[in-house]
C-alpha cells in the first residue's frame, strides 16, 4: 500500500518523519476526536511513536498502531461499562436548573489532565443527551432505557473489533493525509465503496459521512428514493432507523458508518424510517421522522427533462427553456452492444434542445445543474459540444505530470442562443467541467452558488488484502484553473443554501490545493464582461424586492446564526428559551414573506405543517405547478437570461447598419 501511495498518488508525498508525525496526530484524532477517552498522560506516552511510525510501516510493522488502539479500547470499554452501570443514578442526580453549558466545538479543547476532568466531560455529555430527549417529549421512564441501550450497543460493537478493523483505521489515518478521497478498504468493507465520503446507501439513494458520533447526509443521489421523497436534506444527521411502517426505532448514535448502512439497506419495495436532526436547527430536540420506500435508481429516472418558463418583459413575454440535468449518465452496456438508441445525457439534451427550439419556440435556455454530483466525464465533454462549435473542454493532469486534453474535436452544429447555467454547492465533478468550460468560452452566464470543488480523479487499486482508492489525476479548465477546492465561481451569486464549511471540498481535511497550469487557446463566443455589470444591477434590484428571494436570504442568515453556536445551555429553561427563540425567528421570516405576498399570517410553524399536509391531497399536477412557482432560484435564472437577451438585442440594434448610434 505504501509503495502505491508514494509512487502513484498525485501529491507525491513521501512517508517520512514529518508525515509520521501527522499520522500520529490524525490517528489519535480518528479514535478520540471529542477528547472523551484519552487523558493528557496517554497522549504524552504516545509521543514515543511520533517519528518512528514511518520506519516501522515501511518494514511492514504495525506495533505502534495496535498499541495505541489497545489503550483506546481499554479506556473506551472501561468508560462505557461505567456509564451503563451508573446511568440510572447519574440521570436521577441531574439538576437542570443549574447554569452550565455543553461544548459543541471540541477541536481546540485540550486533553483532559486526569480522570476527574473526563468524568465531568461525560457528565455534561450525558446531561445534554438527557435534556435533548426531554425536550423531544421522551417519557422520563424511557430516557434511561434509551441511553442504556445506546451505550450497551456501542460497548458490544467495540468488543467485536478485529485486526482488519484496526488496520483500516490506522491505514486511513495515513491515506487521508494525502487527500480525503484516498482510502484503504478492508476486504470486509470493499463492497461498501468509500467509507469516508462516498458510501452510497443502496435502497434510499443517499451519500453519507461520519461526523463525530453522528451519521450525516453529505448529498442525495439524484432521482433516488430519498431525493424523490423530499424530506431528507444534506447535513441532516440520522439518529435512529426503523424497519417497516411500525418497526421500533433503533438508536444509531455512535455507530460505525458501515453498520448504519447495513441497517438502512434493504430490498426494493420495502420501507425504512429514519429519525433525523434537521441541519437547519441547532436544537437537538427538533427531530423529525421520515418514511422512505427503498428502490433502485434507474437510468431513465435520472434523464434530463425540460420545461418552459414565461418571463414578463413589458408588454411581451420571453419564453425560457429549462433543461434539468440531475446526473451525467450513459448506458455503457447498451453502447457497447451497438444499440442505436442507448441512453445518454448528451443524446437526451440534444433532443430536448431541438424540441425547445422547434416546438416551444423558446428565446433562450437555462441548464439546471443544481445537485448534480457528476458522473461520466465523456458526457460532460460531449454535452459541452452541443453549445460550442469545436474545441477542448477539459485538461487532465496525471500524477506523472503529463497533461492531455479532451473536448469536441470536429467542427459541427451547436446551439448558439442565449444560455445560462444554474449551479449550487452540490454541483460537482463533471458538472464543474461543463460549467467551467461554458464560462471559459464566454458561451453563457453561470449563476447560483459556488460549486463543490472536486477536481480530482480516483482509481481503485487491488491489494493483497482489500483495495486502495487513490487520487491519481486532477481536472483543469481550459483557462488553466483547477476546479479543485475553489470550484466554479458564478458570474452572479445567489444565496448559499448549504454551509460551505460543512459541504464541499473545502470542508474536507487535507483536500488538495487549488492551482493552475497553462491555458489552452480557445475562442470567446461573447463579451459577457461588457454586459455583466448591468445584468448584476438588474438582478440586485429585482431580488431586493422579491419576497421569495428575501425569504431565502433570511433563512440563510438564520442558519448561519445557528451554526455560530459554540455551546448549548444545560439549564432546561434556557434551553427551551433557545429553541423558542429559533422557532420565533423562523416564524417571523415566514410571516414576512406571507405579508409581502398578501397571504394569511401564521400563529405558529405547526400551522405551516398542517397546510402542507392538506396540500398533499391536491392533484399531482397542481403540486408540481406550486413547486415550480416556489423555485425562486430557477425563476431568477430565467429572469437573468431574459435580461441577457434584451441587452443583446439592444446592442445589436445600436451596432447594426440600420441601427442608431451615439457617435456621429
Amino acid at each position: 500500500m505504501l509503495e502505491q501511495l508514494e509512487e502513484r498518488h498525485y501529491a507525491k508525498l513521501r512517508y517520512d518523519d514529518a508525515l509520521s508525525s501527522q499520522h500520529l496526530d490524525n490517528y489519535i484524532d480518528s479514535l478520540d476526536s471529542g477528547k472523551m477517552f484519552f487523558t493528557a498522560a496517554d497522549v504524552a506516552e504516545f509521543e514515543r511513536y511520533r517519528t518512528s511510525m514511518d520506519n516501522e510501516l515501511h518494514r511492514g510493522g504495525l506495533d505502534s498502531g495496535f498499541n495505541i488502539f489497545n489503550r483506546f479500547q481499554q479506556r473506551l470499554e472501561a468508560r462505557l461499562s461505567r456509564v451503563v452501570e451508573e446511568l440510572p443514578d447519574t440521570v436521577a442526580a441531574m439538576d437542570f436548573s443549574v447554569d452550565e453549558e455543553y461544548q459543541l466545538d471540541t477541536d481546540d479543547r485540550p486533553w483532559a489532565k486526569d480522570d476527574a476532568e473526563l468524568d465531568d466531560r461525560w457528565r455534561r455529555h450525558l446531561k445534554n443527551q438527557v435534556l435533548s430527549l426531554r425536550l423531544a417529549e421522551k417519557p422520563s421512564d424511557d430516557i434511561v432505557d434509551t441511553l442504556g441501550k445506546r451505550y450497551r450497543n456501542q460497548l458490544q460493537r467495540v468488543k467485536q473489533y478485529n485486526n482488519q478493523d484496526v488496520f483500516q483505521i490506522y491505514a486511513n489515518a495515513l491515506t487521508e493525509l494525502y487527500d480525503p478521497h484516498t482510502n484503504y478498504l478492508s476486504p470486509r468493507r470493499s463492497e461498501n465503496f468509500n467509507i469516508n465520503m462516498s458510501l452510497s446507501l443502496e435502497g434510499i439513494g443517499a451519500v453519507l459521512q461520519l461526523e463525530d458520533e453522528y451519521t450525516k447526509v453529505a448529498r442525495l443521489v439524484p432521482a433516488g428514493p430519498a431525493d424523490k421523497q423530499g424530506d431528507l436534506n444534506p447535513s441532516d444527521r440520522i439518529v435512529a432507523v426503523a424497519q417497516g411502517e411500525d418497526g421500533e426505532f433503533q438508536d444509531v448514535i455512535g455507530w460505525r458508518l458501515d453498520e448504519v448502512v447495513e441497517l438502512i439497506r434493504g430490498p426494493k419495495g420495502s420501507t425504512v424510517r429514519l429519525q433525523v436532526l434537521p441541519a437547519k436547527s441547532p436544537n437537538s430536540a427538533a427531530r423529525k421522522d421520515i418514511t422512505i420506500v427503498r428502490n433502485k435508481v434507474k437510468l431513465e429516472e435520472q434523464a434530463a427533462q425540460k420545461k418552459v418558463l414565461e418571463v414578463p418583459n413589458g408588454d411581451e413575454t420571453i419564453k425560457v427553456g429549462v433543461i434539468d440535468i440531475p446526473a451525467f449518465y450513459i448506458d455503457f452496456d447498451a453502447m457497447r452492444r451497438g444499440e442505436k438508441d442507448y441512453k445518454s445525457t448528451t443524446r437526451d439534451v440534444r433532443k430536448l434542445l431541438d424540441e425547445l427550439q422547434t416546438e416551444d419556440q423558446v428565446d433562450g435556455v437555462v441548464i439546471d445543474l443544481r445537485n448534480n454530483g457528476g458522473g461520466s466525464l465523456q458526457e460532460a465533454n460531449e454535452l459541452t459540444g452541443l453549445f460550442i462549435e469545436y474545441g477542448p473542454t477539459v485538461q487532465i493532469r496525471h500524477s506523472s505530470r503529463r497533461v492531455w486534453r479532451d473536448g469536441k474535436r470536429l467542427r459541427g452544429p451547436y446551439y448558439d442562443g442565449p444560455l445560462v447555467v444554474l449551479i449550487n454547492r452540490l454541483s460537482a465533478s463533471a458538472s464543474e467541467i461543463f460549467a467551467g468550460a461554458i464560462q471559459d468560452y464566454d458561451r453563457g452566464l453561470i449563476v447560483g452558488d459556488r460549486s463543490f470543488g472536486k477536481g480530482t480523479v480516483q482509481t481503485l487499486i487491488p491489494l493483497t488484502e482489500g483495495q486502495l482508492k487513490l487520487t491519481e489525476s486532477k481536472f483543469y479548465r481550459i483557462s488553466g484553473d483547477s476546479t479543485q477546492h475553489r470550484g466554479v465561481v458564478p458570474d452572479i451569486t445567489f444565496p448559499a443554501l448549504y454551509d460551505h464549511e460543512e459541504i464541499g471540498e473545502s470542508a474536507l481535511d487535507h483536500a488538495l490545493n487549488w492551482d493552475k497550469i497553462n491555458p489552452v487557446r480557445h475562442r470567446r463566443y461573447t463579451d459577457i464582461d461588457s454586459v455583466l455589470p448591468e445584468i448584476t444591477r438588474l438582478f440586485q434590484q429585482r431580488s431586493g424586492s422579491n419576497p421569495d428571494f428575501v425569504y431565502l436570504e433570511d433563512q440563510v442568515a438564520l442558519a448561519e446564526e445557528s451554526r455560530d453556536l459554540k455551546s448549548l445551555p444545560l439549564n432546561e429553561d434556557a434551553r427551551r428559551a433557545l429553541a423558542d427563540d429559533q422557532d420565533s425567528k423562523a416564524l417571523a421570516i415566514e410571516n414576512k414573506r406571507r405579508a409581502a405576498r398578501g397571504e394569511e399570517l401564521l400563529t405558529s410553524l405547526d400551522d405551516e405543517v398542517d397546510e402542507e399536509a392538506d396540500s398533499e391531497e391536491a392533484p399531482e399536477t397542481e403540486s408540481e405547478t406550486e413547486a415550480d412557482r416556489d423555485d425562486v432560484l430557477l425563476t431568477e435564472a430565467g429572469n437573468i437570461l431574459a435580461d441577457t437577451l434584451v441587452l443583446r438585442e439592444q446592442r445589436y440594434a445600436v451596432h447594426s447598419p440600420g441601427g442608431s448610434s451615439d457617435k456621429d
